[in-house]
């Protein structure tokens, strides 16, 4: 239980520096230009790589409980300690949904028993049926800080009201998938002159910017807090922007996918690149890409939505929506900021230190038993670490995923940089790439 890791760039939330670390009974005990190693310390020689906060993803379906067959809490967890993540918060849309403190106790437990630290988004309405509210006030007494109906997205407007309402006095943040039923209905794919090329029916930018542009009037009205999940257009962040220039407390993400594939992608119907909301156009990624560089983003996420091959395998339009994502998020993180340009404290903010502020995961909760994430890098702190290589070049394989799904778009795509170090809760999880 004792780490040294030597020579590496430490990444600090404003400033790098080379220097070792050392990690003692789940802390880091530490830092220094050339420490002494204790004995019987583990000793990592991580020169050229960086060093930071382990990577927190606020947006993981970990498919327990109902749909184990795609995806467990223990695979899920592996697949994310191989990605570099020390912290998942589980999304609600599981079979029973996560809409009560019976169901968020299970995930809670059975989160605990894995290497991360895995928390729980729980849902803003009973079932996620978009018609009466959930127990907001005792799932938040658990512990639950995030609360979302990801999949469809809240779509009466008065109950969203309410829900905000509620969350206010609470401390807590909902948080949206912004798509318009009424108008991304039937739709498998972006909406444009492709869509109508491939005979597919489209899922407009509109549907997505319209429920933008709704909820922020609400956080206007209410006061409420609100994050706006996997947004995908130009147009759906210059809203978020501007809001936030009005002073409303609204964040927001963005995926893998959206910064390093576009609709394209889906001309060869592959339904391994079929996602809501989907893959946009040229433009909207060459903005993402800009955005996520000049720091307009809060975070990375990576929507990881594992399904089972044979529901895949269907025709695009009947295909469910959704890919992996916690194995690759680093390296196409890497690469939507530029590769060999990439600052790496930008890079630590949106994969660690931004979602774990967004998700409340900055300091540690007994109650739900999670350590603190997104530090410093300083003696005292919870030892959640990821250490990157930018420097390795890799191929993805759909072969060597340690999830138990293989719906990924990214098998045979050459990649650049890679996690080699996990260590998570002050525990070894990952070494040289590979799973201890």
């Amino acid at each position: 239980m004792t780490y040294l890791l030597r020579h590496g760039l430490l990444v600090g939330p404003d400033a790098v520096r080379v220097a070792d670390v050392l990690v003692r009974e789940g802390r880091i005990a530490e830092v220094g230009d050339t420490l002494d190693a204790p004995a019987g310390a583990t000793v990592i020689d991580v020169e050229g790589c960086w060093v930071g906060p382990g990577f927190v993803d606020l947006h993981s379906h970990l498919r327990e409980p109902g749909r184990e067959a795609a995806e467990n809490i223990e695979s899920g967890a592996r697949a994310g300690a191989v990605g570099g993540y020390c912290a998942l918060v589980a999304m609600p849309n599981t079979e029973p949904a996560l809409d009560n403190v019976a169901l968020v106790s299970y995930v809670l437990d059975k989160g605990a028993r894995t290497p991360l630290d895995v928390a729980v988004a729980g849902a803003i309405t009973q079932g996620r049926e978009g018609r009466h509210l959930a127990p907001l006030a005792e799932m938040a007494a658990l512990g639950v800080r995030l609360f979302t109906d990801d999949g469809t997205g809240v779509q009466d407007p008065s109950l969203m009201r309410r829900a905000l309402d509620y969350a206010r006095p609470l401390g807590v943040r909902l948080a949206q998938h912004c798509e318009d039923e009424a108008l991304a209905a039937r739709g498998s794919m972006n909406e444009g002159v492709l869509s109508s090329r491939l005979g597919l029916v489209g899922r407009p930018a509109l549907a997505e910017e319209l429920m933008v542009m709704r909820d922020i009037e609400l956080v206007r009205l209410t006061g409420a807090a609100m994050h706006f999940l996997h947004l995908s257009t130009a147009r759906s962040l210059a809203l978020v922007s501007a809001a936030r220039r009005d002073g409303l407390d609204v964040t927001c993400e963005v995926t893998p996918h959206h910064l390093t594939l576009d609709e394209t992608a889906c001309a060869g119907f592959d339904a391994h690149f079929k996602v809501h909301p989907p893959l946009r156009g040229a433009d909207d990624v060459s903005a993402l890409r800009r955005s996520l560089r000049d720091g307009l983003f809060d975070a990375v996420a990576t929507d990881h939505a594992p399904h089972a091959p044979e529901l895949k395998d269907r025709a695009f339009d009947e295909a469910p929506a959704g890919m992996l994502g916690l194995e690759h998020a680093g390296a196409l993180t890497y690469e939507a900021l530029g590769s060999e340009q990439c600052d790496p404290v930008t890079f630590f903010a949106v994969l660690s230190r931004g979602p774990a502020r967004v998700a409340q995961l900055r300091a540690s909760d007994r109650r739900v038993r999670h350590s603190a994430h997104g530090g410093a890098l300083v003696a005292g702190e919870d030892a959640n670490l990821t250490v990157f290589d930018p420097r390795s070049e890799w191929t993805a394989r759909r072969d060597q995923l340690q999830s138990r799904a293989r719906n990924t778009p990214y098998d045979g795509r050459p990649l650049r940089g890679r996690v080699t170090t996990t260590i998570a809760k002050g525990q070894l999880v990952v070494h040289e790439g590979k799973l201890q």
